[in-house]
């Protein structure tokens, strides 16, 4: 009985009935995997001797006895000598001459990359350019007639509509799973790819899968793996890809320059939910005005502090993280109009957008950020810094050049630590480090799955704290 149970709830599954006596069947994605499989890729990229980064991602794996009894038979304190670094991912060819779009995850800091198509040929990829904000790579083989993609448009997605991913995972090529789009415009925060709204599935997604293609029902592609939400470094249900126009966007831009800008409002903003009622409006839509940075193209059209940014070009801003991606695309030199509230009367002001900077570590009040202390790296440490002056120095007993104060808590690895607002860091990786800028360079080479050592002093006591930067795929 329980064996007919299990085979009619199986065999009911395959249809879906309406409310009319029509009965729909599910959707066939043969022909989609057949006409476009052969154009997903996977890719292999090697790190070798003292380049080698300590991180794991979805991309990384176990690589030689050593490694796997640090990781499985609790020996931590065995030295990790140099080796090469194998991170496996996805791409997919977008040009018949051999251009392949993947993630910047999957080949930073590789001194090789490898390249395998479905039919077993293997290419030696040329990193064209990448841009980690974006989390995309722009790669190169040596190829004549390769088959190609769809591109699609990624502005069209909706909620509910059936989406496809082809790729890697765990090296397994051409792996094939589908689900439906869970949330378009998903944006995950100042400290995780600020100007990226992300597409949310729930396509079963998984380590080597990152970099490949997600598919719509017409066989275009809408968007770029990148990431999953998980507690055990496997899918949970939770899977964020890059649109597809973005990420061609930042294609178009390496051909053209060799790298990505983006816009720049010049104002840190922040969620207006605890202020609703102190401004008197209607819900917490929008975004409030922490900061303008003098000089900026927000500075010169006339917003203030305490503003609250509604729309952006016409697109409503729902929440704070909605604003830094929707300028970050826009056209630096270009004119924006932004809707704002201001002394409970809506106005719209014409700002001049600026020109974020490029270096990824020093985007602070740079267009729409929701973190008015240090980006980049140390924004995914959880924590913003700033400098201290003399008289501070001096009340701490500090010496000159010694220490950043930790002025802002800002996600769940800085707090998982311990770590507080006034606690001050005098080392992050055995580095001193006596300046916010100082602290900038030194958390560049962290990444995700990494532990930063901090040396934090409290009151009259010092001692050695660890913070690991959480795992963004």
């Amino acid at each position: 009985m329980a064996l007919w149970h299990v085979r009619a709830l199986l065999v009911g599954a395959l249809v879906l009935t309406g409310s009319g006596a029509q009965a729909q069947t599910l959707p066939d994605f043969t022909g989609v995997v057949e006409k476009y499989a052969p154009a997903v890729v996977h890719v292999e990229a090697k790190t070798t001797g003292t380049a080698r980064k300590a991180r794991s991602g979805p991309g990384d794996m176990p690589d030689d006895q050593e490694e796997l009894l640090r990781r499985f038979f609790g020996m931590p304190g065995m030295p990790m000598q140099p080796r090469e670094r194998t991170s496996l991912g996805s791409g997919f060819i977008i040009s018949a001459d051999g251009y392949i779009l993947t993630n910047d995850h999957v080949v930073d800091d590789a001194d090789e990359v490898k390249i395998r198509l479905q039919d077993r040929r293997t290419f030696t990829a040329k990193v064209v350019g990448k841009d980690p904000q974006y989390d995309i790579a722009l790669l190169k083989i040596d190829g004549k007639s390769l088959p190609t993609v769809a591109i699609g448009d990624s502005r069209t997605v909706k909620r509910g509509q059936w989406a496809l991913a082809i790729g890697s995972p765990f090296g397994l090529d051409a792996t094939v799973t589908h689900g439906i789009i869970s949330a378009v415009g998903r944006n995950l925060g100042s400290g995780d790819q600020p100007y990226t709204s992300f597409i949310q599935t729930d396509v079963p997604i998984n380590r080597g899968n990152s970099g490949g293609p997600l598919f719509n029902l017409q066989g275009q592609v809408i968007g770029v793996n990148s990431q999953i939400y998980s507690t055990s470094g496997g899918y949970q249900g939770l899977s964020f890809s890059i649109p597809i126009d973005v990420a061609m966007n930042v294609v178009q831009q390496i051909k053209d320059k060799g790298y990505v800008s983006r816009g720049m409002l010049g104002v840190t903003v922040q969620p207006v939910d605890q202020f609703v009622k102190n401004l008197d409006l209607p819900d917490a839509s929008g975004a409030l005005v922490a900061q303008v940075t003098p000089g900026s193209g927000a500075d010169k059209a006339g917003l203030r502090q305490g503003d609250v940014i509604l729309s952006f070009n016409g697109t409503p801003i729902t929440q704070a993280p909605d604003l830094p991606p929707l300028v970050g695309i826009t056209k630096p030199g270009s004119t924006a109009r932004v809707e704002i509230l201001r002394d409970h009367k809506k106005q719209t002001v014409d700002v001049k957008v600026g020109e974020l900077p490029r270096d990824k570590n020093a985007l602070a009040s740079a267009g729409g950020d929701n973190d008015s202390g240090v980006s980049g790296s140390a924004t995914a440490l959880g924590l913003s810094v700033q400098d201290i002056d003399a008289s501070a120095r001096s009340e701490l007993g500090l010496k000159p050049g010694e220490g950043v104060v930790v002025s802002r808590i800002t996600g769940s690895a800085a707090a998982s630590s311990g770590l507080r607002s006034g606690d001050v860091i005098l080392m992050i990786n055995q580095k001193r480090v006596g300046s916010a800028a100082a602290f900038r360079a030194a958390t560049k080479g962290i990444k995700p799955g990494d532990t930063a050592m901090l040396l934090v002093r409290r009151d009259d006591s010092t001692s050695f704290v660890g913070v690991t930067v959480p795992s963004e795929r």
